[in-house]
């Protein structure tokens, strides 16, 4: 399904939830994508419960199979050089999601991911935030509604204990990737979560 295409996939610091999602880089590289690995500044320098930079590094070069872009500098020719055929941010934070919808470019990640959508490619968005149904839920519906942005079906993780989060069912990447490519969202786009 997804044979010759390039797919960017940028993951930002929501380092919970890397466990669940690196792997998934693998489902994408199975149905012949090339995957190009992005990460923001905090991935590379972060150590927490979860690991170091250094182990996820590591991991993510493994399971994609290609050295991972942390520079801005690495990320620029992503643009009309270089270009991909979607980006994939998972997980994207509330501080991405929040700077994606305001065009800040302040990490690779989201340097990538305005270039994907320079060159009219989909952008495809798998949410894993604590502010989803606060503040951060107009920059939500500010990128809902963006031409060429998908997002990854997600719900309420955690309603009564966490009652503004949202995470995305990263299971669902691939379907979403593949409908993206045809420029159409992924449904149902809002999904009961269960872990």
């Amino acid at each position: 399904m997804l044979d010759g295409k390039r797919i960017g996939f940028g993951i930002t610091a929501s380092h919970c939830t890397y466990e669940e999602v690196v792997p998934k880089i693998k489902h994408l590289r199975d149905e012949g994508a090339t995957v190009v690995p992005i990460i923001t500044h905090s991935v590379l320098h972060a150590a927490t419960r979860f690991g170091t930079g250094e182990e996820w590094i590591a991991k993510i070069e493994e399971v994609a199979g290609h050295e991972v872009i942390k520079t801005m500098a690495d990320a620029e020719p992503l643009g009309p050089r270089n270009p991909l055929d979607c980006m994939v941010i998972a997980p994207m934070t509330g501080n991405s999601l929040s700077k994606f919808a305001n065009a800040a470019t302040e990490s690779p990640v989201l340097m990538a991911a305005k270039a994907t959508l320079r060159n009219g490619s989909p952008v495809v968005i798998g949410v894993s935030t604590n502010d989803a149904l606060g503040l951060n839920g107009m920059n939500l519906m500010k990128l809902l509604n963006t031409k060429n942005i998908f997002f990854i079906p997600f719900g309420q993780d955690d309603p009564y204990k966490k009652p503004n989060s949202l995470i995305s069912d990263f299971s669902k990447i691939n379907e979403t990737v593949i409908n993206a490519l045809e420029k159409k969202q992924f449904q149902p786009l809002l999904i009961q979560y269960t872990k």
